[in-house]
């Protein structure tokens, strides 16, 4: 059954892939409204990330938002998909603009490991894409449960001679080795880590338990770290990559500070952007001591 779902899984995503542009947005969209309209699942987790984080919202602007969202979220999906079948080359071909390149290459000039950070703001797949080309990082990830799926994406994924490592005890020891000898690795800042691996700091209004993997490394200045995200343009031709510099506040010796300045940056993205993020998430399961689950 396993190999039966994987297969309709990759099959559909290649389908995908073999659409003009403009109509693996608008199917993005359509995916995105049925799940707005229709009872599910993800429309509630979404619901109820937005009525945290964005309180000050009026039952309208909420309702707009959650639409927003899941239409962005269906477009992720689609133009991941494409992502994932695509040669690299086409999906660069999608970035249009580029803002703070010079952050990044100063960060490879300097001699020191390189912490590319992200977070499930626009779409990471075509980032990835884009970071690869830069340079020859392990790209930190999370792999899915369907094993076609998980084949597909690491093949995907090292195109540009780059390699992957799956966020098990060995891929966060070669993360740690690459960076240590001085080369560059891509990790997602807010995946929910373990309650032994991160601590809540303040994100969007509340809290979220966020992980202290990556200011771990940055700590001291034993390496550089470079916020990068791909967000896509308002009129869907495809994207503006936007690099940024870790805070001072990432290099602490104190872990809180150091977590908390990371999560600051992520928010302030995820606020310039709000429809853009993956708010299907269940980004806040766990929650501080004392404090009812959210879902």
């Amino acid at each position: 059954m396993e190999k039966l779902k994987g297969a309709l899984v990759v099959g559909s995503l290649r389908l995908f892939a073999l659409l003009p542009w403009r109509a693996v947005q608008s199917l993005g969209a359509m995916i995105g409204w049925l799940m707005w309209k229709l009872p599910n699942g993800s429309r509630e987790v979404v619901r109820i990330n937005l009525a945290k984080c964005f309180p000050e919202l009026t039952a309208a602007e909420h309702d707009k938002l959650v639409g927003r969202s899941l239409m962005d979220i269906g477009r992720t999906l689609t133009e991941s998909a494409c992502a994932w079948v695509w040669p690299a080359h086409k999906s660069l071909a999608r970035v249009r603009e580029v803002e703070g390149l010079e952050v990044l290459e100063a960060a490879l000039a300097s001699g020191k490991g390189v912490v590319g950070i992200t977070s499930h703001l626009g779409n990471w797949e075509v980032l990835n894409h884009f970071y690869c080309s830069q340079c020859k990082p392990i790209i930190f990830y999370r792999p899915p449960k369907l094993k076609a799926v998980d084949d597909l994406l690491r093949e995907q994924r090292v195109q540009l001679g780059n390699r992957v490592a799956p966020s098990t005890k060995e891929g966060i020891l070669s993360v740690i080795k690459e960076v240590r000898k001085g080369g560059a690795v891509g990790i997602p800042a807010d995946p929910e880590p373990s309650l032994s691996s991160g601590m809540f700091v303040p994100f969007c209004g509340t809290t979220a338990l966020t992980s202290k993997f990556v200011p771990g490394m940055l700590a001291g200045g034993k390496a550089v770290g470079v916020f990068l995200h791909a967000l896509r343009l308002e009129d869907g031709s495809g994207y503006k990559v936007i690099l940024e510099a870790a805070p001072e506040g990432m290099y602490s010796e104190d872990t809180h500070t150091a977590v908390a300045a990371m999560s600051g940056v992520v928010e302030k993205y995820v606020r310039a952007y709000p429809s853009q993020y993956m708010w299907s998430m269940k980004r806040f399961k766990k929650r501080p001591e004392g404090e009812e689950r959210w879902y």
